[in-house]
């Protein structure tokens, strides 16, 4: 496995408390039905679904839960791909790119609809979400990206300057309006579903690290740090950034990217409605607000190199988006109370890595989950629920490795 130190600094989810999800040391050898390596937002949804339908689950992680990649998201929870409509349709087809953006709509709407079922108190609210005029798309190119996303049925209105400065008190050229999107608290989502899991069954064993992989016909046997054997009729790779050899994938690459989040603002200080905002730029910036009134602000994305270059920008990158938030909304204090630093894994098409890994066909994985990750996890975990159930999901083909 490539470890990586996967965030850095102070993120905001730290100052809200959180379910305690108690894991216990893994003291002796075990047999399995799904041996999920990962306890973060997407091992966590794959678990939920997975024992929902009568899996038998153990899960490891060589951390805990939610120590890895899931607390320094920004959780801009939205069906909108970083790679926009119009682009990925040259890149992929009309048909697969259409599919895969309804999909990830899909799979917002079915999030939501899952915690409001187990009732998981994760601070969920709807959002609407301005996608701004850039460097990338702007006037008649993203007028035209609006229409294509409405013909395709996806939700979409272009708002022209006057009318975004109107409604959102927002200076650009234009931008793009869209409605059913999500901002939650990620820990808090993650930390319901591992409980729930749990309750049907689901055991968790942490810190421990699978350190070596032996497959049979039937099973596949896991090795861990500890010395001890699990062996599993399927696994699931849900490391996030930290891929194991057996995953190893050209398509795939690791970006890093800066983020801050502010003191809390009076809600007469904030933009109306508080939608989710990015940019059609690149590199973007994106926001989101808190149940209690913070501004999360995250972007610079760059190529990710190691630990310690990403983390020496912390400072430099902290400022840029500072500057770059007092522009957006002069009207706040941008003075950041957060600031860190984390990285992902990203594709050229946007879209994540999902299913077996080719030639281990026992074995799943799930990466490239891009500025989409929780949306993506949702998809990852509804193909692998599918697969495990002996027929293929109508999407698989879209994410396949």
């Amino acid at each position: 496995m490539r470890k990586l130190d996967l965030r850095t600094g102070r993120t905001v989810w730290s100052s809200y408390r959180s379910q305690r999800i108690s894991e216990e040391p893994l003291t002796r050898d075990f047999r399995t039905d799904v041996l999920v390596i990962g306890m973060g937002i997407s091992g966590a949804m794959t678990a939920d679904l997975l024992t929902e339908a009568g899996h038998g689950v153990i899960m490891i992680d060589r951390r805990g839960p939610s120590l890895g990649s899931t607390r320094a998201t920004t959780a801009l929870v939205q069906f909108e791909i970083d790679v926009p409509l119009a682009k990925l349709r040259r890149t992929i087809g009309t048909d697969r790119a259409t599919r895969a953006w309804q999909r990830a709509r899909l799979a917002v709407a079915n999030l939501r609809g899952r915690i409001e079922e187990l009732q998981i108190p994760c601070r969920m609210k709807d959002r609407p979400t301005l996608y701004l005029a850039g460097n990338v798309l702007s006037g008649s190119s993203l007028r035209q990206e609006a229409e294509i996303r409405a013909a395709a049925g996806l939700s979409a209105r272009y708002l022209t300057a006057s009318e975004l400065k109107a409604g959102f008190d927002l200076q650009r050229e234009g931008a793009i309006l869209s409605e059913g999107n999500l901002a939650l608290d990620p820990v808090k989502l993650t930390s319901g579903l591992l409980s729930h899991a749990r309750a049907r069954g689901a055991q968790l064993f942490a810190p421990e690290e699978a350190v070596e992989i032996r497959y049979r016909r039937e099973s596949v046997e896991v090795m861990t740090r500890s010395g001890h054997r699990i062996e599993a009729r399927y696994v699931v790779l849900a490391t996030g950034y930290e891929l194991l050899d057996v995953a190893r994938n050209d398509r795939h690459e690791i970006i890093s990217t800066w983020a801050i989040a502010t003191r809390r603002h009076p809600k007469s200080k904030l933009w109306p409605g508080e939608g989710l905002i990015w940019e059609a730029s690149d590199p973007y910036l994106y926001l989101r607000t808190t149940y209690d009134g913070r501004i999360i602000c995250g972007g610079e994305d760059e190529e990710f190199k190691d630990e310690a270059t990403r983390d020496a920008l912390i400072p430099e990158k902290t400022e840029r988006i500072v500057e770059k938030l007092g522009k957006l909304l002069p009207a706040i204090d941008p003075t950041p109370e957060f600031a860190w630093a984390g990285s992902f894994g990203t594709t050229r098409t946007g879209l994540p890595l999902i299913g077996p890994v080719p030639r281990k066909p026992r074995i799943f994985a799930l990466m490239g989950y891009g500025g989409n990750g929780i949306t993506f996890s949702r998809i990852g975990a509804e193909l692998i629920r599918s697969a495990l159930a002996g027929h293929e999901d109508v999407d698989a083909d879209l994410f396949r490795l």
